[in-house]
């Protein structure tokens, strides 16, 4: 048995201890995972050495976790590299290197985060005096001539180190004397269990707590894809996500360049709820080496990405002490970049191999991957990837791509046209796209708020500009074909075209502040009137989400643009040559006018337009009934 030799700690490491097991670590039960990961360490460097030397290890590669509730300890032994007297010094002495005062005084002055500062020393060791009295490491190295060396410290002032005649195996045990208060809390195997299943669940060597082995999921992203079934990413993915059925698609990745990591991601088959209760239930488990580091990472991958589901695990990751703040973001967007580039690339071979299958994509995910509009990195990819229903749809199921729309465009076409709407129904029926019909120019159906944002966003698609069917350039629509044609109507004489800006004048001064101009329209055919803006920039659809946003509840001045062809205003011009007077022209003009504004969705009260449509049907019947007679 050798001397025992007491070495102190320097007062500053006694400081640094104190920061470490007090101010830094959240979560006691980290202590766990550190242990484990060292062991793991000392397990792989066993592993790799016996591989170089081209030789056999009788000694299985295993890590033991044993509790003793009447003694108060939790013990962790494994069958690693173990370590001579030098380098147990060396490696858990790491933090009394030189230098260390200074670094203390510049936490205490508060120049570097803490994080940053300790993330230089290695030692994840200590943290288990966060819950420990004391530990004693027994450990004996890999090297023959080495004996055996046992470790004794309390954390605060001194260590003890003694060499021992024991012939003990290979390998390192570590005893933690638990204090009181965590005892019972960390003698309790099923505790310990889920300790492991949580943080180091795929540690690639067994582990045992007890005599029953822990970490029974194989880290399938470890593995050679061409290696791994169907069924195994299936059960994967369930035992991940705790979802009852087989994921819609799997993305197994390894990639070495600008950063070293492993990925697998899956889509699930069904969406939840993108912008409710379920949105902060996302993200990728980032593991560092197997070691879990956090659990749904946010910056991993963008939110119109969150639900994909799954793992990444890189080498290159630099932590602080605690492993529980990443100390290297540009490392993470790095990662993110190639991740959200894989995920993209792989949904677009979806959509062209199989557009039944993308579509069934969309249905399940296509809300919440439509916030991808401010992903301006990325723009290029997401306009391929995004879908609409269209006027060329038989139902609103069917679902068009820009690319589909540009197949089917106008020879000469320069735009893609889109309009906003509640319904297809109420789509067919908006006096905006009667042109359009008249014209046979297919027109993209938008029936959610943020597919407005994505067209504001986008603003164009391989050259072709994206604009709303209400802006579009009458010129331009006018070049093409007419291929509905309307009931011919006798033109104008230039009596009536004279008469026709009289009335136009009158509907003006009838409505007064409530349109900013009344104007002959060259968009509608089957409707008497409808409202334009005035300046042509913002559409309807996006000025009521502007006033929701703003709480404005006023009713916005706009254009009325007449149909002077439609019966109803022949009529009007008819009544209007005998008598400008006549009171139906008024009633007639703010029946005209609250009638669009109420297909506009800005009508709030809608009382006086019942009350005209009643007096209106009221007198209409009575000529209805002398007709008959």
């Amino acid at each position: 048995m050798g001397k025992k030799t007491t070495h102190k700690f320097k007062a500053e490491v006694s400081q640094l201890l104190d920061i470490l097991v007090h101010s830094l670590y959240t979560n006691k039960e980290i202590f766990l995972r550190e242990l484990v990961s060292n062991a793991s360490d000392a397990l792989e460097k066993v592993r790799f050495k016996t591989t170089a030397e081209g030789g056999e290890d009788e000694v299985p590669l295993e890590i033991r976790i044993e509790a003793d509730k009447d003694a108060g300890t939790v013990t962790i032994t494994d069958t690693g590299v173990g370590m001579t007297r030098d380098e147990l010094m060396r490696n858990i002495g790491t933090i009394a290197h030189s230098g260390t005062a200074e670094l203390a005084r510049m936490a205490e002055e508060g120049k570097e985060s803490l994080d940053s500062l300790i993330g230089r020393f290695g030692v994840g060791f200590y943290s288990v005096y966060m819950v420990a009295d004391e530990v004693e490491v027994t450990t004996r190295s890999i090297d023959p001539a080495a004996a055996p060396v046992a470790w004794t410290s309390d954390g605060r002032n001194d260590y003890k180190l003694q060499e021992l005649d024991d012939d003990l195996p290979r390998g390192t045990r570590i005893v933690v004397r638990l204090k009181k208060d965590l005892a019972d809390q960390f003698t309790n195997t099923a505790h310990l269990k889920s300790i492991i299943n949580k943080h180091s669940n795929f540690i690639n060597f067994p582990i045992h707590v007890g005599e029953e082995r822990v970490n029974t999921v194989t880290a399938l992203w470890r593995e050679p894809k061409f290696q791994v079934t169907a069924e195994q990413y299936a059960e994967f993915y369930k035992f991940l996500t705790f979802d009852s059925e087989d994921p819609f698609d799997t993305l197994h990745t390894s990639v070495d360049a600008p950063v070293q990591f492993n990925a697998l991601m899956f889509t699930p088959a069904t969406g939840g709820d993108p912008f409710g209760m379920n949105r902060e239930n996302r993200g990728l488990d980032l593991y560092v080496r197997r070691v879990l580091i956090e659990k749904q990472n946010k910056d991993l991958l963008p939110e119109y990405l969150g639900f994909i589901k799954g793992v990444v695990d890189t080498e290159d990751l630099p932590l602080n002490i605690s492993r529980e703040t990443l100390q290297d973001n540009i490392l993470i967007r790095k990662i993110s970049s190639t991740l959200v580039k894989q995920v993209l690339d792989n949904l677009e071979k979806i959509a062209k191999d199989d557009a039944d299958r993308y579509e069934t994509f969309w249905n399940a995910h296509g809300t919440l991957f439509k916030a991808g509009y401010m992903d301006f990195l990325n723009k290029d990819k997401f306009g391929r990837l995004v879908r609409f229903n269209s006027s060329a749809s038989e139902d609103a199921k069917g679902l068009t791509s820009f690319a589909d729309y540009l197949s089917r465009a106008k020879e000469g076409q320069k735009e893609i046209y889109y309009a906003y709407g509640p319904s297809r129904e109420a789509l067919g029926l908006s006096p905006h796209l009667e042109v359009f019909r008249k014209k046979g120019v297919e027109v993209l159906y938008l029936y959610e708020p943020i597919d407005e944002f994505v067209m504001d966003a986008l603003r164009d698609f391989d050259g072709h500009a994206l604009v709303s069917a209400e802006h579009a350039d009458m010129a331009a629509l006018d070049a093409f074909e007419t291929i509905e044609q309307d009931a011919p109507s006798e033109a104008l004489t230039e009596e009536q075209k004279s008469t026709l800006d009289k009335l136009l004048a009158r509907i003006k001064d009838v409505l007064g502040d409530g349109v900013t101009e009344v104007k002959v329209s060259r968009r509608l055919s089957g409707s008497p009137v409808c409202l334009a803006n005035p300046d042509g920039n913002v559409t309807s659809s996006m000025d009521k989400i502007m006033r929701v946003i703003s709480k404005d509840t006023s009713i916005p001045k706009k254009v009325l643009e007449v149909n002077p062809d439609h019966p109803l205003l022949r009529n009007m011009l008819t009544i209007f040559e005998k008598s400008e007077d006549d009171p139906f022209i008024d009633q007639a003009a703010n029946q005209l006018f609250e009638s669009a504004l109420l297909l506009e969705g800005y009508l709030t009260d809608p009382h006086a337009l019942v009350g005209r449509v009643q007096d209106l049907l009221t007198k209409s019947s009575g000529w209805y009934v002398e007709t008959k007679k």
